[in-house]
């Protein structure tokens, strides 16, 4: 496993890496990197400058939007869509301007606040963990969207029960657009450290490892065999993986970032060749939109320097809102050249017990009865209960560091009933 030596971005590549680096997949519609982040004295002089300006809390998806327009993760976006972009988006998939993007990257705001502001002021979005300014927003438009078309369009469905679509409808009446200057990376250099990689440190990671195809493993979840089957596939045939989890919000019930990273650190050390995985995360929250989520995760590893995806089944799905491998097909749908990464579609892989080892659905002639079948729910309720879960599905040592987090957690929901029974008598 590899990991950056530094949390600290660094923006462009240096010289000695530079022939190396033009053999990468090039960044999303753009020849270079576009990062919002600013540094030095115009940083300073920003940070002075929030402080005299309207101040706008964003949601913690709309933080984490922020953080990856400054890092250059979402090139070549310049700040949040306006009213006809995110129209275009919606229901073709592309900007007015013609360049293909799957899900809106929209602010939004209350009324009232909408009110307070007119057509070019500047306002300060502030971090909605610390109160700390994130960004300075030029606003250019102020709209209100059809929620129920946005969540049709996106998500394919408008049932509130879905996670990403509770967003949107929660979200403020009105969406603002305009250019960002973006102050802050919203603490996850510091609290992430050498695991909060930019998509320039990536790509200079990349080039000094004489890596030029990539593929990239989305995770929100811990490793668990048949995840590590499907990197160990993608490593026969590419340079390097890069394992890349989600560092921001979940839905409730999933397993936090700072256990699924350990985990999987120790995943990486003990079951993999040295220098075929670069561990890393990026700041985003979760949307479950499914298919067009796959699309965006596509997009934004495009600019980390991968030049693959590994789409396995249900990727970024919810419930059974979309079937095992809509978001396989999704990449037939869109335009030829809409983007230059490419999916590597693997089928649903699992332990078969006649097989005698990890197997997936194309490779596998046998039934459900032989093949070892663990639903999230199920893990969960051995791991609370410290049952046993079988060798086949997970590695001891990343069962180990899951129940002690399950652990962790039942020891404080009975202190909660405890205090909860003082409280009623």
């Amino acid at each position: 496993m590899i990991q950056s030596s530094s949390p600290v971005a660094e923006l462009a590549a240096p010289p000695r890496h530079r022939d190396a680096a033009a053999r990468l997949v090039p960044p999303h519609a753009s020849v270079e990197l576009l990062p919002l982040l600013l540094a030095g004295r115009a940083l300073a002089q920003a940070r002075e400058r929030a402080a005299t300006l309207p101040r706008l809390k964003v949601s913690s998806r709309e933080r984490g939007d922020i953080i990856m327009l400054g890092i250059g993760g979402f090139t070549p976006l310049q700040g949040f869509m306006r009213r006809d972009d995110w129209l275009g988006v919606c229901e073709e998939m592309r900007t007015t301007s013609g360049v293909f993007w799957p899900i809106p990257i929209t602010l939004s705001a209350s009324r009232e606040f909408a009110r307070s502001i007119a057509s070019g002021d500047e306002i300060a979005l502030i971090d909605p963990e610390n109160d700390e300014p994130l960004a300075i927003m030029r606003v250019e438009e102020q709209y209100r969207i059809d929620k129920q078309h946005e969540c049709m369009s996106v998500f394919r469905t408008a049932d509130a029960a879905h996670p990403g679509v509770k967003m949107v409808l929660e979200q403020g009446e009105i969406n603002l657009a305009g250019p960002l200057q973006v102050l802050s990376t919203g603490g996850f250099a510091e609290k992430y450290g050498a695991l909060f990689l930019t998509p320039a440190q990536t790509r200079e990671l990349f080039s000094a490892l004489n890596w030029s195809r990539i593929a990239a493993f989305q995770t929100r979840n811990p490793m668990h065999r048949s995840h590590e089957y499907l990197v160990k596939v993608a490593i026969e045939v590419f340079d390097g993986v890069l394992v890349h989890s989600l560092l921001g919000a979940l839905k409730p019930g999933d397993i936090p970032a700072e256990v699924r990273t350990r985990a999987i650190s120790v995943l990486a050390q003990k079951y993999f060749v040295d220098k075929t995985v670069v561990q890393a995360g990026y700041p985003l929250d979760m949307r479950y939109a499914g298919p067009r989520e796959a699309l965006l995760h596509a997009l934004f590893r495009q600019n980390y320097g991968c030049s693959h995806l590994i789409v396995g089944r249900d990727h970024a799905g919810v419930g059974d809102y979309y079937g095992p491998f809509d978001a396989h097909h999704i990449f037939d749908e869109i335009p030829k050249g809409a983007l230059k990464i490419e999916p590597l579609k693997i089928d649903w892989t699992f332990w078969c017990y006649r097989c005698g080892g990890m197997a997936s659905g194309r490779t596998c002639p046998h039934g459900d009865a032989d093949r070892l079948l663990v639903s999230g729910t199920k893990l969960r309720k051995w791991l609370s209960e410290g049952a046993p879960v079988p060798s086949e599905f997970s590695r001891p040592e990343v069962l180990e560091i899951l129940r002690e987090y399950y652990a962790g957690i039942d020891a404080a929901d009975r202190v909660e009933v405890k205090l909860a029974g003082h409280s009623a008598r």
